[in-house]
């Protein structure tokens, strides 16, 4: 026979009686400003954090974003927002989403994907989209074996560079508009579809689609917060905070200050989330507590 004793006994009975779960339901979390960077930026598009320079790579529109106009240009910003290099390196066309492996950053160029040495800022090779002509390269992804992954978000495409070989790995309909991409591990290949503002996921062998959650208007960066979570941003204003069951809370609404969210950064160590603010040509950094 078990014996239970007195308070044992009263708390179990509490708890069936009146409904109280056994474990406490974690708290949602949320964001808090910690910084601001200037506003010398123009038009940053896409954060990038480098772990191993610990520095953040911000890349720059400056124009329109479909222009071949040569104005665009990567930043380097130190984690406390100082802007360090306003032009690491520049001549570009409207560069948007970023990549980093080994000593390579991988950046968009409108209809082309350029790989720039990252120790002294210069291009060392690009790849053409197939068209080039309306061709609207935007995102970046590269997974742990070096394969880089490119979306092109206006003709339903995701190119892939392995090995050298560069070709339209998928494309179609289901992609719904293909903006932010996040390789996880060498298996799956996370998509922001803008025109349905969704966080799908493709396995990378199949390339079947499976959607994790909707409702999140013009996705555009994926980042992962830890345990199977995620950040994806909507460039109208709005950041969300995935779960693995496919809840998306929002955290952050900046819309009725038209301050835009575009290609987000998560730094892990210090759970400093990094959002560039488009036209308002600056970062701003948020604590995730």
């Amino acid at each position: 026979m078990i014996k239970l004793t007195t308070t044992v006994l009263v708390t179990a009975v509490a708890m069936v009686c009146c409904g109280q779960p056994a474990m406490a339901k974690p708290r949602p979390g949320k964001l808090t400003k910690v910084w601001e960077s200037d506003t010398t930026l123009r038009t940053p598009e896409s954060v990038l954090y480098d772990q191993k320079e610990n520095v953040l790579y911000v890349s720059n529109i400056d124009g329109k974003a479909d222009e071949l106009d040569g104005s665009g240009f990567i930043s380097k910003v130190s984690l406390d927002g100082t802007i360090t290099n306003l032009r690491w390196t520049s001549g570009l066309n409207a560069p948007k989403g970023m990549g980093i492996h080994r000593n390579r950053l991988y950046v968009t160029d409108v209809y082309r994907l350029v790989a720039i040495n990252l120790e002294n800022g210069q291009a060392e090779k690009t790849w053409d989209a197939t068209p080039q002509a309306g061709a609207f390269l935007n995102d970046v992804t590269v997974d742990k074996d070096g394969t880089v992954y490119v979306s092109d978000n206006r003709n339903n495409k995701i190119y892939r560079l392995k090995d050298d070989k560069w070709e339209i790995w998928m494309d179609g309909e289901p992609l719904g508009g293909p903006n932010g991409l996040l390789a996880v591990g060498t298996d799956k290949l996370l998509i922001g579809s803008g025109k349905r503002g969704a966080l799908q996921s493709i396995d990378l062998k199949t390339k079947a689609i499976t959607k994790l959650a909707d409702g999140m208007a013009a996705t555009d960066g994926i980042e992962p917060e830890g345990k199977k979570n995620y950040f994806v941003s909507d460039w109208n204003g709005q950041v969300f905070h995935v779960t693995p069951d496919g809840k998306a809370q929002q955290v952050l609404d900046t819309r009725a200050e038209k301050v835009n969210s575009a290609d987000i950064a998560y730094v892990n160590r210090q759970k400093l989330l990094i959002v560039p603010t488009f036209f308002k040509n600056k970062l701003v950094a948020y604590k995730w507590e």
